[in-house]
């Protein structure tokens, strides 16, 4: 089984122009990036996604590898799909370019949801235990709620299960969805052809288009959290070097 790593990156973030290319202890965003989804040991290969010619030359300086797409894409699943439609792999990774300090361990999670023998899920993502807290409650942190087998039933900004007695809440178990991505490939050509679901739109969640359609999202429980980069605030306090 072929597993490839696919990081799209695009300039124009509302929130964030250029984010790819801030300055993180020396380096770029998108090579740090680069460089720790590089560890896995899963991956058999990492390629930038991108539609900015700035990101394009600046993976090409640090030695990594990158392909244009095209400034139409509505999200980074498009993207990932139209490099993974060149490429010869079964299973592609989307991992997200804000995130430069993702541990190659959850990488390899996700991409382990193929090994089966006898089956193999359509897509594969990444949850975190929580408890009740007030980080909990924020529509950011997308929350997760799995069978027994681990296979996603829904996703919610708002907090799911819903405790009635809300004595309970606060001893209630949590899970929070972190946005790592493992597809079959031709699952994912699929799902870029299937237009926006109504929970999608409701929620402005991209998974639940893929859950309404009947696709099984077959997650992984880490215990090590990625912090993403959402806004240039995000950046103060940090002290990274190497």
């Amino acid at each position: 089984m072929k597993v490839i790593g696919i990081i799209p990156a695009r300039y124009a973030s509302t929130r964030f122009p250029g984010k790819p290319l801030a300055d993180i202890g020396g380096k770029t965003m998108i090579q740090r990036v680069y460089e720790q989804a590089m560890k896995a040991h899963t991956l058999t290969e990492v390629i930038v996604a991108t539609d900015d010619e700035r990101i394009f030359k600046a993976v090409e300086d640090f030695g990594g590898k990158v392909m244009m797409t095209s400034p139409s894409h509505q999200n980074g699943t498009e993207r990932c799909a139209e490099v993974a439609q060149k490429m010869d792999a079964d299973v592609v990774i989307n991992i997200q370019g804000d995130e430069p300090f993702i541990h190659p361990e959850q990488i390899d999670l996700v991409a382990k949801a193929f090994d089966g023998v006898h089956e193999t899920p359509a897509i594969s993502t990444l949850i975190k235990e929580d408890v009740y807290n007030n980080e909990l409650l924020k529509p950011s942190r997308v929350k997760a709620i799995v069978n027994n087998k681990l296979d996603a039933i829904y996703f919610s900004r708002t907090l799911i299960p819903f405790s009635f007695d809300s004595s309970k809440a606060s001893s209630g178990k949590y899970y929070v969805h972190l946005g790592l991505y493992g597809f079959r490939k031709d699952v994912l050509l699929e799902l870029v052809k299937i237009p926006p679901s109504s929970l999608e739109l409701a929620e402005n969640l991209e998974q639940l288009r893929w859950l309404e359609n009947g696709y099984q999202i077959k997650c992984a429980i880490t215990n090590l959290e990625s912090k993403g980069i959402d806004t240039p605030e995000d950046l103060k306090g940090l002290t990274i070097t190497g």
